[in-house]
């Protein structure tokens, strides 16, 4: 049985970790407010639904079966997570909302007043001033507190935006301690990546800063941009939203709707880990299957995000359907980064499929068969593509697609954050932000910019290799 521990950094990982929790407990059939009044929760046999992937129950509790979140509450359960701003506007949610007794005061840190939305000063306070030691110690009690009450330690997932400074500077900063610390736990990493036009002007700097970082301790990752997210949310809303009276305006949260289209991608991740499957499927078969080289460890998302009424009450899902779900989990405008998987210049060097729900081996091997016969790969990649299984669909479906793709393409991901890093470092812009950190060193952005050119480069090679005919030997004749 694997287990996580979700590590919430900055204001952006919370607020994606604040709409995480809930839709797990209702993944659970858990609701938050009791259905029911029951005196003792119902003895129910749990091996089928691995609950405590990502929550801590005693031994004793674990054949319990939960009916509302005040069950969970009464029998001690918390969540594995570890919650960390350098503010508390956010966290304190967890202090006080609805999930507060969910949640272990012991993993929860905060500090006032703030990173100012520079990577440098997160990564001067953690790192280097006197302060450091004590911030670090912190951290690391909290990871202690959590790593010892698993039975069965997986890996890590980590949520945070890479464009202000807790997230970038913070965030990356506890990546590297997990790789000191614990350098034989995976280490999954969810990054949102800024637009480039938010209100802080230091965030290209800091977006390339923490890819660094990124490339260099982090075992999978699986970016977010707040583009795509924004095209998919517009999408969605008029879909979905626009009836005959107009625009419901009043039922439309972008920022919601985005963190929500991140948490779908988490949930479709680790289903394999929290749920039963007829072809077996764990997260550890991620970093196996689709990191064929140490750099190629960004993996781009996709899924359908419109939901039809049709999939939620039909009694099983039809062969059209499928196909339509298929369709939209390769499609550009379903990525949760920029990407054409599936375009002319997009080479493949590998792949997974997660069918949820009412889906069969050979749903998924004719969805592969349409990869390969419509798609491009490295001459060793064309095998390269896992299939997986799971029994249990998302809530209110009967069935769900979630594909996985590792391709050349994502080097319009790194362009675009040297693009905009390009721009102001050129002209030497907002640098006294960072050089005026006593111990922070100018070498940080030209390590930073060496990382994304070779991995630019790796794509290149990979796209340009061409397969080797070797004539087979001939015997001579004397």
């Amino acid at each position: 049985m694997s287990e996580f521990i979700v590590i919430q950094v900055g204001q952006c990982g919370n607020q994606i970790g604040s709409a995480m929790w809930p839709q797990i407990l209702q993944e659970y059939n858990v609701p938050i407010t009791p259905t029911t009044i029951q005196e003792t929760p119902t003895i129910k046999n749990q091996s089928d639904y691995r609950f405590s992937s990502f929550f801590n129950v005693s031994k004793a509790k674990q054949d319990i079966q939960f009916n509302c979140l005040q069950d969970l509450i009464d029998n001690k359960v918390k969540a594995r997570a570890i919650c960390i701003d350098m503010e508390d506007s956010v966290v304190a949610r967890f202090k006080t909302g609805k999930l507060k007794g969910l949640f272990d005061d012991k993993c929860l840190v905060t500090n006032y007043p703030g990173s100012g939305n520079n990577w440098a000063e997160v990564f001067k306070s953690l790192g280097f001033c006197e302060h450091g030691p004590q911030y670090q110690e912190v951290i690391l009690n909290c990871l202690r507190h959590s790593v010892e009450r698993c039975d069965s330690l997986h890996g890590f997932l980590t949520m945070f935006s890479t464009g202000g400074g807790t997230g970038s500077g913070l965030g990356t900063f506890v990546l590297n301690m997990l790789a000191d610390f614990y350098p034989k736990i995976e280490r999954f990493s969810t990054p949102v990546y800024s637009t480039g036009t938010e209100d802080v002007i230091t965030s290209p700097y800091n977006n390339l800063l923490a890819t660094q970082k990124l490339l260099e301790h982090a075992t999978c990752v699986f970016p977010v941009e707040n583009r795509c997210l924004l095209n998919i949310v517009n999408t969605k809303y008029r879909k979905t939203f626009m009836g005959k009276g107009g625009p419901h305006l009043t039922m439309f949260s972008a920022t919601d709707d985005m963190n929500r289209i991140v948490v779908d991608m988490l949930l479709h991740l680790t289903s394999g880990s929290r749920f039963p499957g007829r072809l077996n499927f764990d997260m550890n078969e991620i970093n196996t299957n689709m990191v064929p080289f140490p750099e190629m460890k960004f993996i781009s998302s996709g899924f359908n995000h419109i939901t039809t009424s049709g999939g939620i009450t039909a009694k099983s899902t039809s062969s059209r359907q499928k196909e339509e779900m298929f369709l939209a989990a390769c499609h550009r405008s379903n990525q949760l980064i920029q990407v054409d998987p599936l375009g002319p210049k997009s080479v493949l060097l590998s792949s997974t499929l997660i069918g949820r729900g009412d889906y069969i081996i050979t749903d998924l091997q004719s969805h592969i068969e349409k990869i390969q016969a419509k798609a491009k790969f490295t001459p060793w990649s064309k095998k390269s593509m896992k299939l997986a299984l799971c029994n249990v669909a998302p809530n209110g479906q009967k069935a769900a697609l979630f594909s996985l793709f590792n391709t050349t393409a994502l080097s319009g991901l790194f362009v675009h954050l040297k693009g905009h890093f390009d721009s102001l470092f050129r002209k030497k812009a907002h640098l006294h932000h960072y050089t005026k950190m006593n111990n922070f060193d100018m070498n940080y952005f030209y390590e930073s910019i060496e990382a994304v050119e070779t991995v630019l480069q790796k794509y290149d090679e990979l796209e340009k290799m061409k397969p080797l005919n070797v004539p087979r030997l001939k015997p001579q004749i004397r």
